[in-house]
């Protein structure tokens, strides 16, 4: 069998996306409902997270979301605040959440050991139920997603998300939100069918590109460009469409590819614009949104989305793509050089 034939444990977890959704939904109710519970008692002022790698690009996905939702600010804190500089802050009146698909590493448990210390109510959002990082915090939210035997985080990522906006729509009371959640699990089984060949052509030979968004759609872009480093040995940088015109867009010329994440949000003409604006430089643009001018060319989305979900909705679609890329490329998703599934870093 050649290698680009060959079964790989990442297109078999992101083909699994859509069930391990479902799995989550269905087993975390009452976690959620508990979570959400604690969060309407505390009332936060303000919201931190606690995170790296994939699980901290969810956590800049949630902090927009909680922003844009419930009006709270969300601010990241570095773990080694707590784990190497030794800090307790002060999270009176706060909220904390950890992401971390393992729940093991040090420096991710101890900062949230130290918020909860501090006064914060701390929720970890994790893989294992039984991890330290569970145990080290007052409520978890157990991702039910199953092994996932691939280093690049798949299934993990997206569910961590979910885990979020259902905690979020709880917490809230946000019924619209609470029923795109709830269809979320059908909307990433389409996802799964939308067919990104074109931009992969482009890509096959390529060696660096720009990955676009704006809002949740920028945690998005960071986690596709880390993947295209992690799996296809690729320079990828992700920017908002507005912060690449602030500098970045000064080498886009002739040819350079760019992906630009657009979903049916308030920031969508900006993004089209900051696409047309690129495609008139000479890049090659690749939008999943309607809009763009020439140069620009259409990749396929699931459309008509709540804008909280919309672009959670892009990553399996991304995902399959890049499992397919890194394989035509000859190289192997499931074990990208220098890595290992747990990352212990403190």
């Amino acid at each position: 069998m050649t290698e680009a034939a060959r079964p790989t444990h990442m297109l078999a977890e992101v083909e699994e996306i859509p069930a391990a959704a479902a799995r989550f939904l269905d087993g975390a109710r009452e976690a959620v409902a508990a979570a959400a519970a604690a969060m309407r008692a505390v009332d936060p002022g303000l919201v931190a997270t606690v995170a790296r790698g994939s699980s901290d690009h969810a956590a800049t996905y949630l902090k927009y979301a909680i922003e844009l939702a419930a009006g709270i600010p969300v601010a990241s804190v570095g773990p080694s605040v707590a784990s190497i500089y030794g800090r307790r802050l002060r999270f009176d009146g706060a909220a904390c959440l950890g992401v971390s698909q393992s729940g093991r590493s040090p420096d991710i448990v101890e900062m949230m050991r130290s918020a909860r210390e501090g006064g914060a109510l701390t929720i970890a959002i994790v893989n294992d139920a039984e991890s330290p990082l569970a145990a080290a915090s007052d409520h978890a939210l157990a991702l039910h997603a199953g092994a996932e035997r691939s280093v690049a985080a798949t299934k993990t990522f997206v569910v961590s998300i979910l885990a979020g906006l259902a905690l979020l729509a709880a917490w809230r009371d946000d019924r619209a939100l609470a029923a795109a959640v709830a269809r979320l699990p059908e909307d990433f089984a389409r996802a799964l069918a939308c067919d990104w060949t074109p931009l992969a052509d482009r890509l096959a030979e390529a060696g660096s590109l720009y990955v676009l968004g704006r809002g949740p759609g920028w945690a998005i872009a960071s986690e596709m460009a880390l993947k295209f480093k992690e799996t296809c040995g690729m320079q990828a940088s992700s920017y908002s469409a507005a912060e690449v015109l602030h500098g970045p867009s000064a080498i886009v010329g002739a040819g350079f590819p760019v992906l630009a994440l657009g979903v049916g949000d308030a920031a969508l003409p900006q993004l089209v614009a900051t696409a047309d604006r690129l495609a008139g430089q000479g890049a090659e643009v690749f939008l999943t949104a309607p809009g763009g001018g020439p140069g620009v060319t259409r990749l396929p989305a699931v459309e008509g989305l709540h804008p909280l979900t919309a672009p959670l909705a892009l990553a399996p679609s991304f995902y399959r793509f890049i499992e397919g890329l890194a394989r035509r490329r000859g190289l192997d998703p499931d074990a990208p050089p220098h890595l290992r599934k747990v990352t212990a870093t403190l």
